[in-house]
């Protein structure tokens, strides 16, 4: 611990002695000189005595009697903490800036009176160490990427989180405009996060997970804060009409383009719902055998393909089929892929992003929930809510940031 000099200053009286040579002698008695006491009083809190010192934990510094005139918090290599003074200048909290683990600050105050008398505190206090911490260990999409509309946000730590509600609320989306999204837990260890319906289009995405300090599990804290930015593209929601074997392409809410396609024929019907575009291939190599078909059967192919976006991991893609153009627009003659023109499929290809969405109808061949693709907009409403903690919440906008 270290020592604080005491505030204030000791007046002491002297005393002083006369002699003479003769019989008398003359004593002066002592003359006390007291110095007025301030009335103010300083309160800081924590204290040197408090042993449970979060990092989320505010400083607070509170004048009684008195106004506050001077107020300093630093941290034992000299780093100062902000915080804001109250209108009235009788109280001081800091702000914006939260403490460290195992980490010791000085605090020094200075209240003044009616009558112009100050009085000083000095106080000292500790943060936890704590045993183990909790941290985002990694991001899907990566921080800084841009894409598609129907991308969920993917958070996992790098160990299992009890408190999952706890977490939750610590977990801050920010928009442009306020829009109602929640987070889900995958396990124990991953949390995803979706709005009722896609992103819109253009926007920033900002994620702050404002973990210092919070207790996670038990004798688990939250390691940092950390804040992360994403982006959407143009918003390209594509509608697949398998039955009218067309291809509907919306950007930004308007029609830009309908084009004639083939989907999956009987026996390889292309699934209902909605698909997310996975990843972009300028040609890619299909090659039946990767499905378990038999390089013996008649349904057996091997050929490359140009302009493929993947929508499935099964193999379901959209690409350029011109040795079905014949049929686009009339028939599905395709092994489960959406096929199209070459011109078609490179127009599309040039605007689409990684994220992009396309909505499947016309059969009963459903997409499902499960690990076949991006499927959290196959889930409704209320089976995402139900495996959320803190329920749907608003985004804060990023006005308000």
């Amino acid at each position: 611990m270290v020592r604080l000099p005491a505030f204030g200053a000791l007046i002491g009286a002297g005393v002083v002695t006369l002699a003479s040579c003769g019989l008398a002698d003359v004593s002066m008695s002592a003359v006390t000189h007291r110095t007025p006491t301030s009335t103010a009083t300083v309160s800081i809190t924590p204290t040197v005595d408090d042993t449970e010192v979060l990092p989320g934990s505010p400083v607070k510094v509170e004048a009684q009697q008195g106004r506050l005139t001077s107020v300093k918090v630093v941290s034992a290599d000299g780093t100062p903490l902000r915080g804001t003074l109250s209108s009235d200048s009788r109280s001081w909290v800091s702000v914006d800036q939260p403490l460290g683990y195992g980490a010791k600050y000085f605090v020094e105050a200075t209240a003044m009176d009616r009558e112009g008398l100050t009085t000083s505190k000095r106080e000292q206090f500790s943060t936890i160490v704590p045993d183990r911490m909790a941290a985002v260990e990694s991001l899907d999409p990566v921080a800084g990427s841009t894409f598609g509309v129907g991308i969920p946000l993917t958070l996992t730590f790098n160990r299992a989180i009890d408190r999952k509600a706890e977490v939750e609320k610590h977990l801050v989306v920010i928009t442009p405009t306020s829009i109602e999204g929640a987070w889900r837990w995958l396990s124990d260890d991953t949390v995803q996060y979706r709005p009722t319906t896609y992103w819109p289009g253009n926007i920033d995405i900002k994620v702050q997970a404002n973990l210092l300090g919070v207790q996670v599990g038990p004798d688990v804290w939250g390691e940092k804060n950390a804040s992360y930015v994403f982006h959407t593209s143009d918003s390209i929601v594509g509608r697949v009409d398998m039955d009218k074997h067309t291809l509907t392409v919306r950007r930004n809410g308007k029609v830009i383009r309908t084009i004639p396609i083939t989907t999956g024929k009987p026996g390889f019907e292309s699934r209902s719902g909605v698909k997310v575009v996975l990843t972009k291939e300028r040609t890619r190599l299909m090659d039946a055998a990767s499905g378990g078909t038999d390089p013996t059967s008649p349904e057996y192919y091997r050929l490359t393909v140009e302009y493929a976006m993947r929508l499935t991991w099964s193999g379901e893609f959209l690409h350029a089929a011109p040795w079905s153009e014949g049929s686009q627009g009339y028939d599905n003659v395709s092994h489960g892929c959406t096929g199209m023109s070459t011109s078609n499929a490179e127009w599309l290809y040039g605007i689409s992003s990684l994220g992009d969405v396309y909505e499947y109808v016309g059969n009963d061949r459903q997409m499902g929930t499960g690990d076949n693709g991006i499927t959290v907009w196959n889930v409704t409403w209320d089976e995402w809510l139900a495996d959320s903690r803190a329920k749907a919440v608003m985004t804060t906008e990023a006005s308000q940031t």
